[in-house]
């Protein structure tokens, strides 16, 4: 790369980075004030829509209790925010070595600790809506907290970023739709509210890193990062939803996740929730050989999607 190309590079890196620390200045929320959680949950109100439930549509569904639909909109939501909170982590180890090895007079770095005190706040956010709900902290399997000890290890560059973007841009997708639904618990609509606000930020941030990143990369890298990204989103999205927590509602977790996993209402929601990141990830060549398997098993692509798909992209 030339003098000269790498200048303009940190330059526009550094305008990005400022301008993100201007926006993060001017409106954040800190969940601990704007939030009221000593109220109580509202009698009636459902905590997901049923249609984006696991299990809707299928014959388990129909033999659960209107009751027995809440609880179970409640324990799966709990998961999903239990995964984000254990992403979050995981995100937060991959940012502070970011800063730990950049220039802290940049604002780049500067705006990774700023996004990382974000996360902080959303962490303890979504923890506390948790325990309002009473119910377990699913979190993902414990082979998987494991293994995530080596996210910023293994990944790096545009895989990082784009990991990070599948996590964050699928639950976005969703908590859009849901803080705009009344039916909803006022407490899942604030808190989603919270969220979607400040990730915008974060969005913006990694994009922008993962499209400067893949200009740099050589074609045994991009294989690399191809696989790497595909592996660790399957990861991700096949552990939304913990099976333990159909026990809730009387179900078997092994029969009702076998159920879930196999219903085409569940993998319908999941490539929506995945639209907007799998159409970026696809313009910028990181979906392809050798991670298409991964893809197409985490449901964000569909079973036929082709092999080639990104194949010369990039």
């Amino acid at each position: 790369m030339g003098r000269a190309l790498q200048i303009a590079r940190i330059a526009d890196r550094e305008k990005t980075a400022d301008r993100l620390l201007r926006s993060s200045a001017d409106k954040f929320y800190d969940p601990e004030v704007d939030i009221d959680w000593d109220a109580p949950l509202a009698d009636g109100k459902i905590f997901q829509p049923e249609h984006r439930c696991s299990l809707y549509g299928t014959p388990l569904w129909d033999r659960l209790s209107p009751e027995q639909r809440i609880e179970l909109g409640k324990h799966e939501t709990a998961s999903v925010a239990s995964v984000g909170l254990w992403f979050e982590l995981v995100l937060m180890q991959a940012l502070l070595k970011e800063a730990y090895r950049s220039d802290p007079t940049r604002r780049h770095a500067q705006y990774a600790l700023t996004e990382i005190a974000d996360e902080c706040r959303h962490s303890v956010m979504f923890a506390r809506a948790i325990e309002r709900f009473g119910v377990p902290a699913y979190g993902p399997p414990p082979a998987l907290h494991r293994l995530a000890r080596l996210f910023s290890t293994v990944t790096w560059g545009p895989a990082m970023y784009g990991a990070i973007l599948v996590a964050e841009e699928t639950l976005d997708r969703l908590q859009r739709e849901a803080m705009a639904d009344e039916t909803l618990q006022p407490l899942i609509r604030m808190v989603n509210r919270i969220h979607v606000l400040e990730e915008a930020r974060h969005v913006t941030f990694a994009r922008q890193e993962v499209v400067r990143g893949m200009g740099s990369l050589s074609k045994a890298e991009l294989f690399y990062q191809r696989g790497v990204i595909a592996y660790v989103s399957f990861l991700v999205m096949r552990s939304m939803i913990n099976p333990r927590l159909y026990r809730a509602v009387g179900l078997d977790p092994r029969q009702a996740r076998r159920a879930a996993m196999a219903n085409p209402r569940y993998q319908e929601t999941v490539r929506w929730s995945g639209e907007r990141i799998m159409a970026f990830l696809q313009e910028v060549g990181l979906v392809g050989a050798p991670g298409m398997r991964w893809w197409r098993r985490s449901f964000l692509l569909p079973a036929d999607a082709s092999q080639a798909t990104g194949a010369t992209a990039g």
